[in-house]
């Protein structure tokens, strides 16, 4: 079977965010037919959105999966809400897990249910920069090389969690 690289951008804001993004970086292998074979540091961020709650913490995962793109959003989503994922009571609210399919090999794909590459991976810097970790030459089709991409983003709110005591608690 032909193996497919995934990559998944992964984020929490309650109940011990760095726990929550580390037992969703262990569950990734459980995932049939997966395999975990990248995963950058934790980073934390400031959320996205007007609603005041408390900071991010992010990390991305490069799988190799056998699964096409749809069953492995699919398994994605089953996932989520086996770690304890809610749905959101407002848009860019708190959440306890939250898995998102970046990229999957070069597809471009855009349904109501999955856009690939992922609709914000561009804009946001709690993702590109933990995706420049992992794979800085990486081309996110239409767009350009993660390192391009991440340069043209400011640092600002975003920070690496091994780097900073204060956030380790977050």
């Amino acid at each position: 079977m032909l193996w497919h690289a995934a990559y998944v951008g992964i984020g929490s804001n309650l109940d011990w965010p760095a726990h929550q993004v580390q037992r969703a970086l262990a569950a990734l292998p459980q995932i049939a037919q997966t395999r975990l074979v990248l995963q950058s540091s934790l980073y934390g961020s400031k959320p996205l959105g007007p609603q005041p709650q408390p900071d991010f913490v992010n990390a991305v995962a490069g799988v190799l999966t056998q699964l096409p793109a749809a069953a492995f959003f699919g398994a994605l989503r089953a996932l989520e809400g086996a770690l304890g994922r809610e749905p959101p009571r407002v848009r860019w609210g708190p959440r306890r897990i939250d898995l998102d399919l970046l990229l999957f090999d070069a597809e471009r794909l855009d349904s109501p249910e999955l856009t690939l590459p992922h609709p914000g991976i561009v804009q946001r810097n709690f993702v590109l920069y933990p995706l420049l970790e992992v794979a800085p030459e990486l081309n996110v089709p239409g767009r350009g090389r993660v390192a391009e991409l991440a340069a043209r983003l400011d640092p600002v709110g975003i920070w690496r969690l091994d780097n900073n005591p204060k956030a380790h608690g977050a």
